[in-house]
């Protein structure tokens, strides 16, 4: 059963995209600045539309954004030629803090954005997304303006799964179902109420975000709701309704050691709340398996996950210059 205080804070900090044109978030931003940041691997077929749409609708019709950061992580197609030619600022996750060692990872190419975007509010959009609009962004930035006590927004939608054969409109979401919605009740309750909590469609003041660790694979966004709920308490988290949200799928083994980084993730985390206390930690592997023409074939797969510290002891440690930004309430 979702705890009482959960479902009352499901009622109070549920938001609509609806509620929140650009021209709405438009006359709330005053002196705020906003960053949106793209993570992006090998997504030359759909960057540039969300970087234009992005660029035409909030920065040329409607000033709301800053600046459009795209992250290229390491690709080996054309992402970084055609998010430049669509008007994003283009980093190479390597060349972002270069004398750190390079790790691999959504994760990574996220925490090493905030070394390189000057945003009060920072804005995560995944760069894969076939039916993206504006209000992927209006969504969650409008919410943060409106309320100061705010420090992040995490968005949720309709994941359909559409293959070959078939189209499921409910079906996207098979991590967040089988794994994380289950952990997160498990043991986070209060956390329950969040519609996607493997979304990678999220904001957050940047004076939040500086303060707590990335993972660098696939559980930095159940890493980052677990962390952030500890930092700031679940009452200055809010989420909102983006509609729909169409993206291309991953294959079931791909799914299997995306789960086994979510899993360690969340392991780490239990050790560190004391709801686990063994000494000694879970096997960093996984074993999978294709059938062959002689039998089975096993494949073992690293699962283990590496984690950044807080960027703000990063930056701090280099003696940057500090960053006009709002306060952390």
């Amino acid at each position: 059963m979702m705890p009482t205080r959960t479902r009352q804070w499901l009622g109070h900090r549920m938001n609509s995209h609806l509620d929140w044109p650009a021209s709405r978030a438009l006359a709330l931003k005053g002196d705020t600045t906003i960053s949106v940041v793209l993570p992006a691997k090998d997504e030359q077929e759909t960057v540039g539309s969300i970087v234009t749409a992005i660029r035409e609708s909030l920065v040329e019709r409607v000033p709301l954004v800053d600046e459009v950061v795209v992250i290229d992580s390491r690709s080996t197609d054309n992402t970084a030629k055609v998010a430049a030619r669509a008007g994003a600022t283009v980093h190479a996750q390597d060349d972002i803090l270069p004398d750190l060692p390079g790790l691999w990872g959504k994760g990574e190419a996220l925490w090493k954005s905030l070394a390189v975007t000057s945003g009060d509010v920072v804005v995560f959009v995944d760069s894969d997304i076939r039916n993206f609009g504006p209000h992927f962004v209006t969504g969650l930035v409008g919410p943060l303006l409106a309320d100061p006590d705010l420090a992040y927004v995490k968005g949720c939608y309709s994941r359909p799964l559409r293959q070959e054969d078939s189209f499921n409109p409910f079906d996207g979401g098979r991590v967040t179902e089988l794994l994380a919605r289950p952990l997160l009740n498990m043991c986070w309750p209060d956390l329950s109420g969040f519609v996607q909590p493997l979304a990678g469609e999220y904001a957050g003041r940047r004076t939040a975000l500086e303060e707590v660790p990335f993972v660098c694979g696939y559980g930095v966004e159940f890493a980052l709701l677990v962390d952030l709920a500890d930092l700031v308490g679940v009452d200055r988290m809010a989420q909102t309704d983006l509609g729909c949200r169409e993206h291309s799928h991953q294959s079931t083994a791909a799914l299997g050691r995306m789960s086994g980084q979510i899993l360690d993730t969340a392991w780490s985390r239990m050790h560190r709340h004391g709801i686990v206390t063994s000494e000694h930690p879970p096997s960093s592997g996984i074993t999978q398996f294709v059938q062959t023409a002689d039998g089975y074939e096993s494949l073992d797969w690293e699962v283990r996950v590496s984690e950044r510290p807080p960027m703000s002891r990063v930056l701090g440690g280099r003696g940057a210059a500090p960053r006009p930004r709002q306060p952390l309430r």
